[in-house]
C-alpha cells in the first residue's frame, strides 16, 4: 500500500469507531481463536480476522446505528459473516493451496500498520491468555455456553438448540460458569458487562 493510500485511510477513520473497536476487540480476538478450527487456521489467522472485521467496520459504520443493536453485537455478526465466508470459500476450493483463500478473500492490504500492531497487541494481552487458557480448561458444553451466551451474546435458548441440550440445563450450566468466571480478572475486558 502507497503512502498517499494509508493516509487516505487514515483520513477515513472515525475515532468514534476506533475507541468502540479498542473496547471490543479482545473479545473478537478471543472469538476468533476458540472459533476458527484448526483445519482452517492454515487459511485464516484470528488476527487476520480481526483485522478484517476492523476494515468492513470502518467502511459501514456511517450505516451502523446503536439504537438497533450494540457496538459489539454488530462486530461480532461481522466476524461471524467473515467467518463463515472463509468456511464455504474453503469448502469450495478445488486447488486447496494453504493461505489462498485469506489472500482472495480478505482485504487486508487496506489494513493501517497502527491496526495489524494493534491486533498483534491484543494477541499477545495478559487477559486474553487468560480467558483463552481458562476456556481451554473447560468442557466442550461450558466452552460453547462461553462462546454463543458469554462472547456471541446469544440467549441460552438458543445456544442450548446449538449444543443439543435442554433450555434449562444450559441456564444452570451458564449461571455456575459465570459464577465461576465473574471474579476473574479478565472477565471484564472479554466478556463486557452485563
Amino acid at each position: 500500500m502507497s503512502a498517499e493510500e494509508s493516509g487516505s485511510t487514515r483520513r477515513r477513520q472515525d475515532p468514534r469507531f476506533e475507541a468502540l473497536f479498542a473496547e471490543v476487540a479482545p473479545a473478537l480476538y478471543a472469538w476468533a481463536e476458540l472459533r476458527i478450527r484448526p483445519a482452517l487456521r492454515a487459511r485464516l489467522d484470528p488476527q487476520d480476522l480481526v483485522q478484517e472485521v476492523w476494515i468492513r467496520g470502518m467502511q459501514g459504520f456511517a450505516r451502523f446505528d446503536e439504537r438497533g443493536v450494540s457496538f459489539r453485537a454488530w462486530a461480532f455478526r461481522i466476524g461471524k459473516n467473515i467467518l463463515m465466508e472463509s468456511i464455504r470459500a474453503t469448502r469450495n476450493d478445488i486447488v486447496g493451496t494453504p493461505g489462498g483463500v485469506t489472500s482472495r478473500m480478505l482485504a487486508l492490504e487496506g489494513v493501517p500498520q497502527d491496526v495489524t500492531s494493534f491486533t498483534q497487541r491484543v494477541a499477545r494481552e495478559e487477559s486474553v491468555r487468560a480467558f483463552l487458557d481458562q476456556a481451554g480448561a473447560l468442557v466442550e458444553v461450558e466452552r460453547m455456553l462461553l462462546v454463543h451466551c458469554g462472547l456471541e451474546g446469544e440467549t441460552c435458548a438458543e445456544a442450548a438448540v446449538k449444543l443439543g441440550i435442554s433450555e434449562d440445563a444450559a441456564i444452570k450450566r451458564w449461571q455456575r460458569l459465570k459464577a465461576r468466571l465473574r471474579d476473574e480478572t479478565w472477565s471484564r475486558a472479554i466478556l463486557g458487562a452485563e
